[in-house]
């Protein structure tokens, strides 16, 4: 193997996705001493970014005060920053890149194989600039059967000093490397990159394969750090070419920044699993499935369900009939999932056995054991894998269901996977028309049913909110969970009180106790 290859490390780049762009400054700084002392050629350091919408962090916009003091741990290093084109014209150039020029080297544009005219567009602006430029193109594994764009790099050696293969669906097998990279050399003497994912942990054979079939820069990211299953390994590559005696390194200073971002994968947890093998192998959307993994609000199976469905262009593997809205409630309780639901059970209990017009909803499955002796009627609002805990949870006592499962409106972007068991009990919404917030949340499937129920009166209980020392999933789930609540608290003619203690702002509250 030649040793003639460079290196690129995109760790604090594609690492973003998971930090929101935002890293410790310490690990920063440690992991900036390390590529100074490693054999890698260049290192991005992120984005230039116009503003946009939401919290986007430091290392997506990369302002002048962090390239410069990047820079200034790793002043031998090829300092480079990526540009999403289809966020950036030429005229966003200026202000974007001119801080650039005392720090940074390349500019790497990420292009969507369709804006690919575009994209020369824009590279002609940045290389009049300065800079190098490197051509990051999308969806690789799509080339094959769509490549009329690369008609278009006819002309550009002094436009772009590299140009890059993406497979940014960690699909790509060795042999469609080989294949794609005689397609684009057939097209253009633009030194070639390759940049693997590694949904089929096929990044480092691809990555060998790319640098045999002449590719002169490859990417890689310290613990493979990067959107969805991630990247190669920095650290496996260099120990390869470490073990073929084509480079040497210190493996302490490899080591001790390795153990660093291990420190972030036990809590991000990048990396492949079977849904990224599946959208992989397929070629289906990374951001979707990093979504679904990301909020584990769906198990593997549902998932991997959802994908198939996408792979087959199904909407969804079954209709359910509608949830009928003819019973005569006035009343429901919503039970959450927080403590409060059970610690607060017999009390609640009583109200419900009081009141002959009041109905059980539980957002999720919870508290199906606590409840199942109560002879109101309920509803279990059931997405994701709730059927299956629902089972799971009520285990022998499973004869004693007589309740309706209700399940978000058809069709349901995860597909639909219902139990045996509870096919008979099963109905869906129509529609959700409250709220914007979320459609498959087990709270808006909740409030749905008991505004088809028809009934003005609505207690939650069990939504107790999060204290603040909470991780991002649960961050997420509970800004979800106040944005349905704002929604709904805007309903006319509905009353909405939580009877139990909540963390959630602009709910009201009443003691379960002053109305039994």
């Amino acid at each position: 193997m030649s040793s003639k290859f460079r290196i690129l490390d995109c760790t604090l780049r594609d690492g973003g996705y998971y930090t929101n762009w935002d890293f410790n400054k310490d690990l920063v700084e440690d992991y900036c001493k390390a590529m100074e002392v490693l054999p890698i050629e260049y290192v991005e350091i992120g984005y230039r970014s116009i503003s946009l919408d939401g919290y986007l962090g430091e290392y997506f916009y990369c302002p002048e005060y962090v390239m410069k003091r990047l820079k200034s741990f790793m002043p031998s290093k090829k300092l480079v920053i990526i540009l999403d084109e289809k966020n950036i014209r030429p005229e966003h150039l200026n202000d974007l890149l001119e801080p650039c020029k005392p720090y940074i080297s390349m500019v790497r544009m990420a292009i969507d194989p369709k804006n690919f005219e575009r994209a020369i567009i824009l590279a002609k602006g940045v290389k009049a600039m300065g800079f190098d430029v490197a051509f990051n193109v999308m969806y690789m594994s799509n080339w094959k059967e769509n490549s009329t764009f690369l008609d278009l790099l006819e002309g550009l050696e002094d436009t772009i000093d590299y140009f890059y293969m993406v497979d940014s669906f960690g699909g790509v097998l060795p042999e469609d490397v080989k294949e794609i990279i005689e397609l684009v050399k057939s097209k253009t003497n633009v030194p070639l990159g390759f940049h693997g994912h590694d949904n089929l942990e096929m990044a480092l054979i691809n990555t060998l394969t790319a640098v045999e079939n002449d590719c002169v820069l490859v990417d890689g990211t310290i613990t493979g750090m990067g959107r969805g299953a991630g990247n190669l390994r920095t650290e496996l590559l260099l120990t390869y070419l470490n073990s073929k005696n084509i480079l040497n390194f210190d493996f302490t200073k490899l080591s001790a920044v390795v153990n660093d971002f291990e420190l972030l994968k036990n809590k991000y947890k990048w990396g492949t699993n079977l849904p990224y093998m599946f959208s992989g192998a397929f070629s289906l959307p990374q951001k979707q499935v990093m979504e679904w993994v990301g909020m584990n609000r769906y198990p593997i199976g549902n998932i991997v369900n959802a994908l198939n469905n996408q792979k087959e262009a199904i909407q969804d593997n079954i209709k359910l009939p509608l949830l009928e809205g003819k019973e005569d409630f006035d009343t429901a309780i919503i039970l959450g999932g927080g403590p409060s639901a059970k610690s607060h059970s017999i009390a609640i209990q009583k109200l419900a056995a009081n009141h002959s017009k009041l109905c059980l909803i539980h957002a999720g499955a919870r508290n199906a054991c606590t409840y199942l002796d109560v002879s109101n009627k309920q509803y279990f609002a059931l997405v994701g894998f709730e059927s299956e805990k629902l089972l799971k949870t009520i285990g022998e006592d499973f004869s004693k269901l007589k309740e309706t499962c209700v399940y978000p409106p058809f069709p349901r972007h995860m597909g639909t996977i219902i139990p045996d068991k509870i096919k008979t009990l099963s109905v869906e919404l129509e529609t959700i028309n409250f709220t914007n917030a979320s459609s498959d949340s087990p709270l808006v499937i909740g409030i749905q049913i008991a505004l088809d129920l028809g009934i003005k009166n609505i207690f939650l209980a069990g939504f107790d909110g999060y204290d603040t020392a909470i991780d991002n999933t649960q961050f997420v789930l509970a800004q979800e969970n106040q944005n349905i609540i704002n929604d709904a608290l805007k309903i006319k003619d509905v009353s909405i009180l939580s009877i139990t203690p909540t963390k959630y702002k602009k709910l009201k509250v009443t003691s379960i106790y002053s109305i039994i």
